[in-house]
């Protein structure tokens, strides 16, 4: 398998920034939140397990998972939660080894907000930690969001802190300045990554 590369960063750090600037330099991006939704579809042993237990409260008309619902549901009783997170996370586990193991270029990311929390850091090689101020984190994330101050505050509260996050980090891209400065990091690193996985080829 190519070299995996996690990126992760806290709310409003700008991973996203990132990994599309990789994904337009040819690099496979391989999404946590999206094989999470992936393995809830329609169709998943996931979903029909959830169906199974939850009543068909959980399901709308159309066959897919009522999120809303379901949170609801698991916020108020943990028992169910780790109900839930006891199907859910070894599927996400199995569809995200399958989307790095089928990826083609040069080196692979997994980019994952819990890269670390739910030790998804397993499954790579290197991680690249996103990093911005607290303040910095803040205003995007209002600004993007259109969320209070307060509302942000409880997010960053919930997630790993940003001491944390950089004690895991292996690399660092330092995101408070603007979009150029970024794409400059992020171009810089690529070389970095694609002189790395160029030494792991057989």
């Amino acid at each position: 398998m190519a070299l995996v590369v996690g990126v992760t960063g806290g709310i409003g750090s700008g991973k996203s920034a990132v990994t599309d600037r990789l994904a337009n330099l040819g690099i496979t991006i391989v999404d946590a939140d999206v094989a999470a939704r992936v393995v809830v579809e329609p169709g998943q042993p996931a979903l029909q397990a959830i169906a199974d237990h939850f009543g068909s409260g959980v399901i709308k008309e159309d066959g897919s998972l009522d999120r809303a619902a379901l949170r609801e549901i698991v916020f108020e009783h943990p028992d169910e939660r780790r109900w839930l997170e006891s199907i859910t996370h070894p599927a996400i586990r199995e569809e995200i080894i399958r989307q790095l193991q089928s990826a083609d270029s040069p080196y692979v990311v997994l980019s994952s907000p819990l890269l670390i929390e739910a030790s998804q850091n397993s499954f790579v090689d290197l991680v690249v930690v996103v990093d911005v101020s607290e303040s910095t984190q803040l205003e995007r994330t209002m600004k993007r969001d259109d969320n209070s101050a307060d509302l942000v505050r409880q997010i960053m509260a919930a997630q790993l802190s940003r001491e944390e996050r950089l004690r895991a980090a292996d690399l660092i891209i330092d995101n408070d300045g603007n979009l150029e400065e970024l794409h400059q990091h992020v171009d810089a690193l690529h070389k970095q990554l694609l002189v790395k996985a160029s030494t792991l080829q057989p």
